[in-house]
């Protein structure tokens, strides 16, 4: 799953691996929790004549997917993640996947490995030469009963890679960039069409770094977040069942 993620990244370097026109300033943000805006990139409009560059336009969306067909958000579950395998089939997400997939851009994620009555081990899971990945996402426009609109949006999980599968049997799914302009082509590229881009990410792409239980406090914002601690090593590193991070009830007041 994706519970947590950060974006390090400049604006200027964000443009450039993007391929975007332009992006407003933002600081580092070291621990993006759910209900906070997040970035995602979609598709434009038709590009003008005799144009090279994709059209591509950044979006700020709710971490928090709401079907446009809830109506009461109260008894409605927080949806931050939405499975790969199963999402084109889901009544939730359908729509999103055939009309609204997005690129989400960061500088990884993070994830916890229970360790038996222990408390739980916050790995922060980056790539290994830096910089900045795209996970797959899905966003859906939603109003309230006010006509108030905004965006929300959802990360695809799938698969952990082998390599991560100690600490959790899931992971957001990476888009590489030769894929881009495919997975955000939802008028010729239907979901069976990029279907094989939702898969575990290559196992050199990241690496795991233990880190203290500060992450599991939305408040905590900065860069002390993600120094290095002593790994608490389990006993014996099998696959663990589905964990969820700590999250603080605070989050989940947006409505």
């Amino acid at each position: 799953m994706c519970g947590r993620f950060s974006l390090l990244g400049t604006p200027e370097e964000i443009e450039a691996w993007f391929d975007l026109m332009e992006l407003e300033d933002f600081p580092p943000r070291y621990n993006i929790a759910p209900t906070q805006p997040i970035l995602m990139v979609v598709s434009g409009e038709t590009p003008p004549p005799g144009s090279n560059r994709p059209n591509r336009r950044a979006l700020l969306v709710r971490w928090g997917f709401i079907p446009g067909w809830v109506k009461d958000t109260a008894n409605y579950p927080l949806m931050i993640n939405a499975r790969a395998e199963t999402a084109i089939d889901k009544a939730s997400f359908k729509a999103a996947m055939r009309h609204r997939r997005a690129l989400i851009p960061a500088s990884g994620f993070y994830e916890w490995r229970r360790n038996g009555d222990r408390k739980a081990q916050a790995y922060w899971v980056r790539p290994r030469d830096g910089g900045v990945v795209a996970f797959a996402g899905l966003y859906e426009p939603w109003a309230n009963a006010e006509g108030s609109e905004m965006d929300t949006g959802a990360v695809l999980t799938t698969e952990a890679s082998d390599n991560l599968r100690f600490i959790h049997d899931r992971m957001p799914v990476v888009i590489e960039q030769k894929d881009f302009s495919r997975w955000l082509d939802c008028k010729s590229q239907e979901p069976r069409h990029v279907a094989d881009l939702l898969k575990p990410a290559r196992e050199d792409l990241f690496e795991a770094i233990p880190v203290s239980d500060k992450v599991n406090k939305f408040e905590n914002t900065g860069p002390e977040i993600q120094e290095r601690v002593e790994d608490t090593p389990p006993e014996e590193r099998k696959r663990p069942q589905r964990s969820k991070p700590p999250q603080s009830d605070a989050q989940m007041k947006l409505f």
